[in-house]
């Protein structure tokens, strides 16, 4: 008998965003875009900032921002345990531009006590968010 879905849980240190049958995810691991379907080979990789999109068994979408984090591929399971996770819907574009903006002008300052990496860091994030945001538009 073939698999049509797999159990997917998505949690956050603050929620349990999602608990139930899939039929696919879409998400952004380290070394790049993964999609997961049931029957996926067992994996564990960490999460960049991105896009989790999870189609239902319904058929349904449903959209997710993760700030990075970690996912675990098992054959019946999917776990996304996310450092920050938020509902595109509950995403918020103006604070997001300002924090891209933010990032960019610590970016190009010119002085010695700008940690790059946590700079780089900020900007990602708010770049994924601004990309979740921008996806989820179109469609709707």
């Amino acid at each position: 008998m073939a698999l049509f879905t797999v159990n997917l849980n998505v949690v956050s240190a603050e929620e349990s965003l999602f608990s139930g049958s899939i039929k696919s995810l879409q998400i952004t691991g380290s070394e790049g875009e993964l999609g997961i379907m049931p029957g996926h080979a067992p994996l564990l990789t960490s999460l960049k900032p991105g896009m989790a999109l999870i189609t239902k068994e319904d058929g349904t979408e449903e959209v997710i921002y993760l700030s990075g984090g970690m996912l675990e591929v098992q054959p019946n399971n999917v776990i996304v345990l996310a450092d920050v996770a938020t509902r595109a819907a509950d995403l918020d574009e103006q604070a997001a531009l300002e924090a891209k903006k933010r990032a960019e002008e610590n970016m190009n300052a010119h002085g010695g006590d700008v940690d790059y990496a946590i700079v780089a860091a900020e900007l990602a994030r708010a770049e994924a968010q601004l990309r979740v945001i921008q996806a989820t538009s179109k469609k709707g």
